[in-house]
């Protein structure tokens, strides 16, 4: 993956908008999941034990999240 980080002033940018456009922009809403990680949960799938699943509820109760308790 790769990231991209432009400054644009602030009297530019709609000619630089207008000229993304013209050349094609895409907007992809997917998140692309590299095979590797897509190939490890698989696996964790394969491997996990009914016993040891719990509902995603009272697993979401066990998580601690910042500025909360």
């Amino acid at each position: 993956m790769k990231f991209v980080t432009l400054k644009i002033p602030e009297n530019k940018l709609e000619f630089f908008i207008e000229l993304v456009y013209h050349l094609g922009l895409e907007i992809s809403e997917e998140e692309q999941i590299p095979e590797e990680h897509k190939a490890i949960v698989r696996e964790r799938m394969g491997t996990v034990k009914a016993e040891q699943m719990i509902p995603w509820e009272e697993a979401r109760q066990l998580l601690t999240f910042k500025g909360k308790v």
